[in-house]
């Protein structure tokens, strides 16, 4: 035999070897594919299924997936779930900011800085009262973030400043004096954070500080009621158990309760006040009252709420206290307010109102608010 023939008869052995070797392989796995498609294709973990890309496979909700309960909004892990009336009540109490300066009640500098500085840097600086006499003054700083004007905050940082004083208040206009002490004050704020102030002229801010008062004083109405009792005379704290059962609360002076309007940090919708004097009186001969009276900051109070209009409201609220107290209703003079009246204090409340929006001063608006405190 050659040498070709060897090889010949060598590889017509190691292909029949390996195919029994096959057959071999194919025999002894048969038994466990059998047992695999027996047991079905959930109750394997050693077997994973690839699908055809021909083929569609639609997703499923397994115990981690499966929809969040009805009444909860499913959030990231760690965090926990919100439910709608949580939800609603956020979004009915957004978080309250101040007042931004307003150029119709206001005079204001521009701070031009000669680079951004931070809300602890100007809070640094800033004069530890910001009052020009009885008029108060503010600042605030253009986020670099938002692009809003903002009162200056810790952990923000402002591109640009501005300062304003209120040109009028309860107390009057402007005068020369107090704005030359805004003035002052605001130099040498923006010497401390390099900044020019450029300060409107002394002549054309009192003129508008005047005019502005002129317009809005003689609107500047607090409509107040009288409550006189028909008989005996009342003790504080009954006259204060009868406010709390009409919803109103202590106020910050002695003898006076005030009516919620309802918002956080919003005025109060009615005020019912008695002698300071009286309530703070230790002997209760002396702490006897015969006379409250009911009041309603007109500029203070917009013209709608959501339970109606706050002249409606103030009727109501003496009808209930009068009955109360056993009351009757007078005027400044002493006189019984007769229905007739009070149609006419109501249509003249509602000439105030109209008299207010056509100065861009709507009562309850924070320009108001601001103007007539």
């Amino acid at each position: 035999m050659n040498l070709t023939t060897a090889l010949a008869v060598l590889g017509g052995v190691v292909l029949l070897a390996l195919a029994l070797h096959g057959w071999w392989r194919i025999r002894r796995l048969a038994p466990q594919r059998a047992a695999l498609v027996a047991q079905g294709p959930h109750e394997s973990d050693e077997q994973t299924t690839v699908p055809l890309e021909s083929e569609r496979v639609e997703p499923t909700l397994g115990p981690e997936d499966a929809p969040a309960a009805e009444g909860a909004v499913k959030l990231e892990d760690g965090l926990q779930p919100v439910t709608p009336a949580e939800l609603a009540a956020a979004l009915r109490s957004p978080p309250r900011r101040e007042l931004r300066l307003d150029a119709l009640i206001d005079a204001i500098v521009p701070l031009v800085l000669e680079h951004p500085i931070t809300g602890e840097a100007a809070l640094a600086h800033l004069p530890p009262t910001r009052r020009a006499g009885s008029k108060p003054f503010y600042v605030e700083g253009l986020d670099a973030e938002t692009g809003e004007w903002e009162p200056i905050a810790i952990g923000r940082r402002y591109g640009e400043l501005q300062a304003g004083v209120q040109l009028a208040s309860r107390s009057g206009a402007l005068n020369e004096i107090e704005y030359s002490e805004f003035v002052q004050k605001i130099e040498a704020f923006a010497e401390a954070v390099h900044a020019r102030a450029d300060a409107p002229d002394m002549l054309d801010v009192v003129a508008r500080a005047r005019e502005l008062d002129g317009l809005a004083s003689p609107l500047d109405a607090q409509l107040s009621i009288g409550l006189k009792s028909r008989g005996v005379a009342w003790s504080v704290s009954y006259l204060q158990q009868i406010a709390a059962r009409a919803g109103f609360v202590p106020g910050v002076l002695p003898g006076r309760w005030v009516l919620p309007a309802g918002g956080e940090g919003e005025p109060p919708l009615l005020v019912l006040s008695v002698d300071a004097q009286a309530a703070l009186a230790e002997d209760p001969q002396a702490a006897a009252v015969r006379e409250c009276m009911l009041s309603l900051d007109v500029p203070q109070t917009p013209r709608s709420l959501p339970g109606g209009e706050p002249f409606a409201a103030l009727h109501r609220m003496t009808a209930q206290l009068c009955d109360d107290l056993d009351a009757v209703a007078v005027d400044d003079h002493g006189e019984p307010i007769t229905p007739e009246a009070f149609e006419a204090i109501g249509a003249e409340l509602a000439r105030l109102y109209e008299a207010l929006e056509a100065l861009d001063l709507a009562a309850g608006t924070p320009a108001a608010r601001r103007l007539f405190s």
